[in-house]
């Protein structure tokens, strides 16, 4: 019982050090060096996709995101209300425009139902656009979070991205490795399938950098421009000359190191921790009233976060107090964001399902290297409360 088992860590068990090393060893250290380049390549080959930017963090890959989408200052953005802020802060407020919010379905992603009955009963779609019954904003752009790792249903918000005209911006920062395997969209990872998206490679992600984070783009156009505005938006390097505001959001080539490193390991750490899921899944779901969210059909998740959901009879907090006397660290789902800050004054549709997650989800230990025995510990305290 002398062993903590903690809820998400990094894993370096590859290339990291030498990557590292050979960095230091060469003095190149900051933003300029050959592995910000080779971690763009692998990342871009490993999603299909023709180019990645490398960012310092998930949250500036996201801003860069709405900057190249054209989200202006006034306009509307469809959001989740469960997610982490830092999905709705940099595709909103940073460039000045309003979130509406709404809630999840059973995925704990966005509820596509929810979104087209906004679309379609609180606004009117004109020649130029969708705009807001409520407010008159023109609504300019859909943010879809692949929540834990699970994908959106894609389908229904590309669909609904079409009809109403909206630019579908994917926040992929806990899906990295999540794919489609079944329908049209088979072969297509989380990130790839809209507009432009998004990635983190914070501490506790699958893969980690320390921080840093990538953005793709399905137009080529989107993605230069989202390099450009990365560096400063610097066109000429020697004269120190710039053509509109730019950002310090570079990714380091130490970061870069230990994301070439990680990325070498991704798939073997996605299926680690989808075989700790279905440990989990097979012990817990439907015992004593305990049900472990599922991932969606026809897909390949990652598989990074596990939610457990508590029986009525359990309240949350108690239970994330109870493991941690056994020295097990768990967390609850985030705080609804249209609670927090000054967002209280956004509209906000179909909360129900969101608040009840917020309620009764605890997630529990799932790291790349959680042992089988530290997940049958967990299982036991579990059933134990």
């Amino acid at each position: 019982m002398s062993n903590f088992i903690p809820l998400s860590v990094p894993n370096f068990c590859g290339n990291e050090k030498k990557y590292v090393d050979d960095a230091l060893d060469g003095a190149w250290v900051s933003t300029s060096g050959a592995k910000v380049d080779e971690m763009e390549a692998c990342v871009a080959q490993y999603l299909h996709m023709p180019r990645a930017v490398a960012c310092a963090s998930g949250s500036a890959a996201l801003h860069l995101s709405a900057l190249v989408a054209g989200v202006q200052r006034g306009d509307e953005v469809i959001v989740p209300s469960l997610t982490f802020i830092a999905s709705v802060n940099p595709t909103t407020r940073y460039v000045g425009a309003e979130p509406v919010f709404i809630g999840c379905d059973e995925s704990a992603c966005m509820d596509p139902d929810a979104v087209e009955d906004f679309c379609a009963n609180h606004c009117t779609l004109r020649a130029d656009g969708l705009y807001d019954n409520a407010t008159g904003a023109h609504v300019s752009a859909l943010v879809v979070v692949h929540v834990f790792g699970n994908m959106a249903d894609m389908p229904r918000f590309l669909d609904i991205a079409q009809k109403y005209r909206l630019v579908l911006i994917e926040d992929a920062a806990e899906a990295l490795g999540t794919k489609y395997t079944e329908g049209p969209l088979a072969g297509r990872f989380a990130g790839t399938m809209g507009d432009v998206g998004a990635y983190s490679y914070n501490g506790n992600k699958i893969i980690t950098t320390g921080t840093g984070g990538t953005l793709v783009s399905n137009h080529d156009d989107w993605a230069v421009h989202a390099k450009h505005l990365s560096t400063q938006a610097k066109t000429d390097v020697l004269q120190f000359t710039h053509d509109e505001p730019g950002y310090n959001y570079r990714m380091t080539n130490i970061d870069a190191c230990l994301g070439l490193a990680q990325m070498e390991l991704l798939e073997g750490f996605i299926a680690h921790k989808t075989a700790r899921y279905e440990q989990y899944r097979a012990a817990l779901d439907g015992v004593k009233g305990f049900r472990m969210l599922p991932f969606r059909e026809g897909t390949r998740s990652n598989h990074w976060f596990y939610s457990l959901l508590l029986p009525d009879r359990l309240e949350r907090d108690a239970v994330i107090a109870a493991l941690h006397e056994q020295k097990i660290q768990t967390r609850p789902v985030w705080s609804l964001i249209n609670e927090q800050c000054d967002y209280g004054r956004n509209q906000a549709f179909a909360l129900e399902t969101a608040r009840e997650y917020r309620r009764r989800i605890v997630n529990i230990p799932c790291s790349t290297n959680l042992t089988e025995q530290d997940c049958a510990r967990v299982i036991d305290a579990v059933l134990a409360l």
